[in-house]
C-alpha cells in the first residue's frame, strides 16, 4: 500500500520551484531511489534514510498532474491523537519531541533545513498505540549549499524571530520551530497570540511568551527550561538539535508522568478545531494579509511571514488567562 500525492499542473503555477525543490529534498531521503543510483550505497556514501522522514518512491508525470508515489501514512495528525488518547502525560510529549529532533538533527547533519515545522506536519506512521511520528510536506525546505537564507517564509506563529526580522539564517529556525510545538504539546495554546498581527509578530521578535497559570502550574521545571533553551532569541545561544537531545528531559528521567491529558486535550479542542471554511483559508489570503500588515507595522521591521503553497494557518483563541495576559501587551 502506498500514497499518491497527485498535484495539478494548473494549480501548480507559480509555485513551480517549491514542488522541484520538494522532490529534491524527498528524493535525498528516500531508499529507493539512492538504491537505483548506487545499489551498493557505496560509491556515494550512504543512503540518506530516517526512520522518521516520509519517503518519497517514484514520481510520474502526464500532461496534466504530477503523481508522488509516497509512503503510505496511516496513524492520523498529532493533535488529533492526543485529543484521542486516555493518557497523555510529559513523558509522551517527551518521547514525540525526541522522535522529531532525532529526525531535524539527521536533516541538519545532510544539509538540509526544513523551514516549515509545524504540528500539521507531523504524523503517526500507523494507527498502533507505540506508532512512531513521521515529518511531511517539505516543499519549503531548503540545501544549505544552494545559498544564503534570508527568504520570508514558514508560517505564522512557529517562524522564528530572525526570519521576521529579514535577517540571514540557518538551521536554528527549525529548533525554534520545534520548540513552538512543545510548548502546545504541554497545555493546549499556542506561546504567541494577539488578534493583531502586528503585535503577534511584536511578540515573536521579543521571544515574548509565559507559562500561564494554572495551565502549568503542574509542568515541570525540566520542561519550561526545554523550551526556553529552544524559544531563545539569540540565535547563538539557542540550542542546536544535538545539545536539545541531551537535555534531561529529553534523554533524562526530568519528564513527569502525571497524567494531563484533560487539560492539553480540553485546550487543543479550543485552539486547534479544524473547520471547513478554515481548511479553505488560502494561503494567497494570508500572504496578502501579513505583507499588508508588515507595511502597516507599528515594530519599524518590515516583517513578512509567508504560508506554504499547502498551509493554512487559521486564528487561534487561546485560554482565557492567556489571552487576558496578552491583551495588556504592546
Amino acid at each position: 500500500m502506498f500514497a499518491v500525492k497527485i498535484i495539478d499542473k494548473k494549480a501548480l503555477k507559480g509555485k513551480e520551484d517549491s514542488l522541484e525543490n520538494e522532490i529534491k529534498v524527498l528524493r535525498r531521503f528516500s531508499e529507493s531511489a539512492k538504491r537505483r543510483a548506487d545499489p551498493e550505497g557505496s560509491e556515494n556514501g550512504p543512503r540518506l534514510t530516517h526512520p522518521n522522514i516520509v519517503q518519497l518512491l517514484e514520481t510520474f508525470e502526464d500532461k496534466h498532474k504530477v503523481y508522488l508515489v509516497m509512503e503510505l501514512v496511516t496513524g492520523g495528525e498529532l493533535f488529533d491523537r492526543i485529543v484521542q488518547k486516555g493518557s497523555y502525560t510529559e513523558k509522551d510529549a517527551s518521547d514525540l519531541i525526541r522522535q522529531v529532533l532525532e529526525a531535524v538533527d539527521y536533516m541538519h547533519q545532510q544539509g538540509v533545513v526544513h523551514r516549515d515545522l509545524k504540528p500539521e506536519n507531523l504524523l503517526y506512521y500507523s494507527p498502533d498505540e507505540d506508532s512512531k511520528i513521521m515529518i511531511s510536506d517539505f516543499g519549503l525546505s531548503k540545501m544549505e549549499d544552494s545559498g544564503i537564507m534570508a527568504t520570508a517564509c514558514g508560517t505564522p506563529g512557529y517562524v522564528a524571530p530572525e526570519v521576521l526580522a529579514q535577517k540571514p539564517y540557518g538551521k536554528a529556525v527549525d529548533v525554534w520551530s520545534i520548540g513552538v510545538i512543545s510548548y502546545i504539546l504541554l497545555c493546549g495554546y499556542p506561546p504567541f497570540y494577539d488578534e493583531n498581527d502586528a503585535n503577534l509578530f511584536a511578540q515573536i521578535l521579543k521571544g515574548d511568551f509565559e507559562f500561564d497559570s494554572p495551565y502549568w502550574d503542574e509542568i515541570s521545571d525540566s520542561a519550561k527550561d526545554f523550551i526556553r533553551q529552544l524559544m531563545c532569541v539569540d540565535v547563538e545561544k539557542r540550542y542546536t538539535c544535538r545539545q536539545a537531545l541531551q537535555h534531561p528531559w529529553i534523554s533524562g528521567n526530568a519528564a513527569s508522568n502525571k497524567n494531563i491529558h484533560g487539560t492539553v486535550s480540553e485546550q487543543l479542542k479550543k485552539n486547534f478545531a479544524k473547520s471547513r471554511w478554515k481548511q479553505a483559508y488560502h494561503a494567497a489570503t494570508v500572504i496578502h494579509q501579513m505583507k499588508r500588515m508588515a507595511l502597516s507595522s507599528s515594530t519599524g521591521g518590515a516583517a513578512v511571514a509567508v504560508a506554504g503553497p499547502n498551509s493554512e494557518e487559521p486564528r487561534r483563541s487561546p485560554p482565557p488567562s492567556a489571552r487576558s495576559n496578552r491583551a495588556s501587551k504592546p
